[in-house]
């Protein structure tokens, strides 16, 4: 029998698949900061129709001062990721750049067992390995492809990757520690996002742009999906038995999805090689969702 947050982090992990194929379609020879603040605002308009429809638009409004801060800082982190994810991706091919993304889960894991002491069970611990070899056998791969780990693409997703490692961990201390209420985190989160972004896009435009920026359909898409996505990851946290370290594994397998569907879409190289790697991810998040 799955457990309570396995479900739903695996409907996360497929919907940040198609997400991270619509990002890589928004970013590919356009400008970036207007592409990830309309792909925000979309994501966010989206989420505050949907809890308004639900009646629970009105009641997620309630937030004290203390409880906003430490949103905001969760956005702070979050949209300082991003930044960095989107300017990788669209340096680097997406077979590459989304399973190297998916290596978070390392410093997740690491995270979790430091601080909430999440020891995992035997196979459990499997999977781990079984994962994280797999992620390792893809940053060989980028390698050989002429994505060495000094390059400005590579840089860029590893910078991107701890922070939202570092949220990942964040979030753990939000909704289980601090036990903030789900829907209120989300919303205000959306809304701080699309803040800070839209300033962070305003302070690039004053040293100009290199690429034009094209509107794409990809763009809304990208941000609908991750609301989707996030909506199902914050209830897998909310669980009180849910290990941050295995959540994560799972949902940063995500890259099965984006992998197979955005290789084919952008003629990805060495796909044979990669499905290699790919295979034990897959190994790996069967384990966890085996154990008890």
């Amino acid at each position: 029998m799955l457990t309570s947050w396995y479900l739903p982090t695996l409907l996360s992990a497929i919907g940040l698949g198609i997400y991270d194929i619509c990002k890589k379609h928004s970013v590919k020879d356009n400008a970036v900061m207007p592409a990830l603040f309309f792909a925000t605002l979309s994501g966010s308009l989206f989420f505050a129709l949907f809890s308004g429809i639900r009646g629970e638009l009105i009641p997620a409004l309630n937030c004290t001062v203390a409880e906003f801060l430490l949103i905001l800082l969760k956005s702070a982190l979050v949209s300082s990721s991003w930044i960095c994810v989107y300017y990788a991706m669209r340096e680097l091919p997406i077979s590459l750049a989304s399973p190297i993304r998916s290596t978070s889960p390392l410093w997740t894991m690491i995270g979790g067992i430091a601080i909430y002491r999440e020891l995992p069970t035997k196979l459990q611990a499997l999977g781990m390995v079984t994962i994280l070899v797999g992620y390792m056998l893809f940053s060989l791969l980028g390698k050989k492809e002429g994505f060495p780990w000094k390059s400005k693409g590579m840089q860029l997703i590893i910078a991107g990757t701890l922070l939202g490692a570092g949220s990942a961990l964040y979030d753990k201390f939000l909704l289980n520690t601090l036990q903030i209420d789900r829907q209120m985190l989300q919303l205000y989160f959306s809304l701080d996002l699309v803040i800070l972004l839209g300033a962070a896009w305003g302070i690039r435009a004053c040293f100009g742009h290199r690429h034009k920026f094209n509107w794409k359909w990809s763009i809304p898409a990208t941000g609908i999906l991750l609301i989707i996505a996030d909506y199902c990851y914050f209830y897998a946290v909310s669980q009180p038995e849910a290990p941050i370290s295995m959540i994560s594994l799972v949902r940063r397998c995500s890259c099965v999805v984006s992998f197979f569907i955005g290789a084919m879409i952008f003629r990805d190289k060495n796909i044979r090689k990669k499905s290699w790697a790919l295979l034990l991810l897959i190994l790996g998040a069967a384990l966890l969702a085996l154990a008890k």
